[in-house]
């Protein structure tokens, strides 16, 4: 038996795993479509994949918009033609699953609709994320939780800062993996190669993910794949396409560059006293490129916590809403 499963998942939240779910128990094999509309401020493809690593023996594939909700007639013969075959029993937890399945010959099975298994929806988490993040899938959050990222030269208070911050905001706190990567080659005679930098930039995305499943939706990291693309370029003297294409996947929605006018501590392993105010200044042009909104700061350390604090909480409140 063929099943087939259709939504927004605008985002993927626990009634459409429940409803993927119960569809997977009782059929051959789900199609699971993911509409597509380039109004929605989360991309088709993450929504595929957040929903594709969460029920990894369905298929899910995105399917175009046809900017018609209310027309049956017309999704059944879009869904049908994208197919290239009838379903057998179509799983909705929504009115339009009736007439959709009656003009496709098929079978409707409603699941949930008074959500009384999973008491959410797609309404309720874009219009506040933050509250129903309990509703989310460990996918979901790891592609949907804020990032605030902590970036500057070396010996410049990205740490400090970053671990001060996180207990502000009572944020999980990803480290720099750099550092530990550091001091574990440094047992070696291998001079750097671009694989370290790839190596880097994934380690610190995963772990990363791993902070965000365990989030309330906020995670504070010192540093990400996109500060390790300057890394690159500090040791390697450039920046290669498959470290840019890495840190691309990156998820930031704020930036903070700690500033340089602090004295240089060195804790041995740190080389990088006399381009220290050079790399200041690459960090600035290179998070404007991103287009990701930052701030410098400076100052003692109370100084620095408290503007940092006040601009990413000001930063969760907007982007807690999901348009």
């Amino acid at each position: 038996m063929k099943g087939l499963v259709i939504g927004k998942f605008y985002p993927p939240h626990l009634g459409h795993n429940y409803l993927i779910d119960t569809a997977l128990k009782n059929c051959e094999s789900v199609d699971v479509l993911v509409v597509d509309n380039p109004a929605y401020h989360i991309a088709a493809e993450k929504r595929r994949e957040w929903l594709q690593a969460r029920h990894p023996t369905a298929h899910v594939t995105i399917i175009p918009d046809i900017n018609n909700d209310d027309d049956s007639v017309a999704w059944a013969a879009h869904t049908m033609q994208f197919l290239g075959y009838k379903p057998d029993v179509v799983y909705s937890s929504e009115d339009y699953g009736d007439p959709w399945a009656r003009y496709m010959g098929a079978q409707s099975i409603v699941v949930d609709k008074a959500r009384t298994a999973v008491p959410i929806s797609g309404t309720k988490v874009r219009e506040d994320m933050l509250a129903s993040w309990q509703y989310l899938s460990d996918e979901t959050k790891a592609g949907l939780a804020l990032r605030i990222v902590i970036v500057g030269a070396e010996s410049t208070g990205t740490t400090t800062l970053s671990r001060d911050l996180a207990a502000a905001l009572n944020a999980p706190w990803a480290p720099e993996i750099g550092r530990y990567y550091t001091e574990s080659i440094l047992t070696t005679d291998k001079a750097w190669c671009d694989d370290d930098f790839y190596r880097i930039g994934k380690l610190q995305q995963n772990y990363e993910a791993e902070m965000a499943k365990r989030s309330d939706g906020v995670v504070v990291c010192d540093t990400n794949a996109v500060a390790t693309e300057l890394w690159q370029r500090r040791y390697m003297g450039r920046t290669t396409k498959a470290m840019h294409a890495i840190a691309a996947q990156d998820k930031a929605d704020l930036y903070i560059i700690t500033g340089d006018e602090i004295p240089f501590v060195q804790d041995g392993i740190r080389d990088g006293e006399h381009i220290r105010h050079r790399m200041h200044q690459w960090f600035i042009g290179h998070i404007k490129k991103t287009g990701i909104p930052y701030i410098i700061v400076s100052g003692t350390r109370r100084q620095r916590l408290r503007k940092a604090h006040q601009v990413s909480k000001k930063m969760i409140r907007e982007k807690k809403v999901i348009f």
